[in-house]
């Protein structure tokens, strides 16, 4: 079924790679108008540029989720542009990953819950007022398997993903109860061959490890379907939330993780 969110108007958050540069790729694709914001202000422009020359309707804009003043810039241009905002996907998040609580700093701690949390909530406050001016829409707040469930040596990363998924929650009460037609949702990605991984310091998660993290290969080890995801599949979902194939979901949590959430299954030799 192509044009799921034909003529609506999408903002990305963390649009020039990994999942969400699926995202931007898949919603242009489906007929959306989409903005992708980014502290690369290399990659975004190039993926803005490709999707326009495809003949898809996208552009991106810088922005640090954390400044407030930016949000409030970010929206103005929208307003300014489109004058209006159906669709806005919260996926602006970085993994800080150590051995052990003990080991992480209070800066880092804070630089953690600054993107994922403070962004996330910044997205929402100043998004929300556009969203109910266009009469309804869908937020999207990326979470993660890590909301869900414990990990050792991601706890401070599970903590602001945990907090995603009742901030999401909350909003789509808080949405509901104001009648404004707005539905919020979470999505839970387990392992995901993205570049974040990369970023992860060798041994952060007290494996004993001194090689980078191969999301392959840990994937094979723990997840039921035994592999990775792609960033195209969690896209898939996130589309789903923002069509109106999902018009009577809200509050609800979209967990893709190649079953990892529901158990283990023995692996065959």
């Amino acid at each position: 079924m192509a044009g799921q969110v034909e003529g609506k108007v999408a903002l990305v958050t963390g649009g020039a790679s990994g999942i969400g540069e699926a995202i931007v790729e898949l919603f242009s694709r489906e007929g959306a108008t989409v903005i992708a914001t980014d502290i690369d202000e290399l990659r975004g422009p190039e993926l803005a540029k490709h999707i326009t020359k495809a003949g898809g309707k996208a552009i991106f804009l810088e922005q640090d989720v954390t400044s407030e003043e930016r949000w409030i810039e970010i929206v103005a241009e929208i307003a300014k542009r489109y004058g209006r905002l159906d669709i806005m996907v919260s996926n602006a998040g970085i993994g800080i990953a150590v051995p052990s609580i003990v080991d992480m700093t209070l800066g880092d701690w804070r630089k953690q819950n600054a993107i994922n949390l403070d962004g996330v909530f910044l997205s929402v406050k100043h998004c929300l007022p556009l969203m109910r001016r266009t009469g309804g829409g869908s937020i999207v707040m990326m979470s993660s398997l890590a909301g869900l469930r414990g990990s050792p040596g991601l706890s401070a990363y599970s903590a602001t993903k945990g907090g995603v998924r009742l901030f999401a929650k909350s909003i789509a009460m808080e949405c509901a109860a104001a009648g404004d037609g707005i539905r919020v949702n979470s999505v839970h990605p387990g392992i995901i061959d993205t570049p974040i991984w990369g970023k992860i310091p060798a041994g952060a998660t007290g494996a004993g490890q001194n090689a980078p993290i191969d999301p392959e290969e840990r994937a094979r080890a723990v997840t039921p379907l035994g592999r990775s995801g792609q960033a195209a599949e969690i896209a898939s979902g996130v589309l789903y939330l923002a069509s109106d194939a999902s018009r009577y979901v809200t509050g609800s949590e979209l967990v893709i993780d190649g079953g990892m959430n529901a158990g283990g299954v023995p692996r065959r030799a």
